[in-house]
């Protein structure tokens, strides 16, 4: 059967399931790499709704393009998502957010 959303959710979770452990990606950029440059805000709804890690969607790697992590991280509250990535040896700013110099996918 096919999805009402056209694919969008699937062709989301294929472009996030290729970023790098140790590495992260603005919802713009996982939307602009699937074509739709514009829908950087249905990027998080749909990881919103993914399966996550347990299907190979690591979306805690996506975040906000100035480095800033989601407030209300959907996989186990706020700090979870900072948890993973600092595990992953993701580099953090003093200010909390992800250094997007250094560790941002496909620049």
């Amino acid at each position: 059967m096919a999805r009402a959303d056209g694919g969008f959710f699937d062709r989301c979770y294929e472009v996030v399931r290729q970023i790098p452990c140790g590495r992260v990606a603005s919802y713009g950029q996982v939307a602009a790499l699937m074509g739709e440059p514009r829908k950087a805000r249905f990027v998080g709804f749909a990881l919103h709704k993914s399966p996550g890690a347990a299907a190979g969607v690591p979306c805690h790697r996506v975040v906000f393009k100035d480095g800033m992590l989601a407030p209300g991280f959907a996989f186990g509250g706020p700090d979870a998502q900072r948890d993973l990535l600092e595990h992953e040896g993701v580099a953090f700013l003093q200010d909390g957010r992800v250094d997007m110099e250094h560790c941002q996918w496909l620049k």
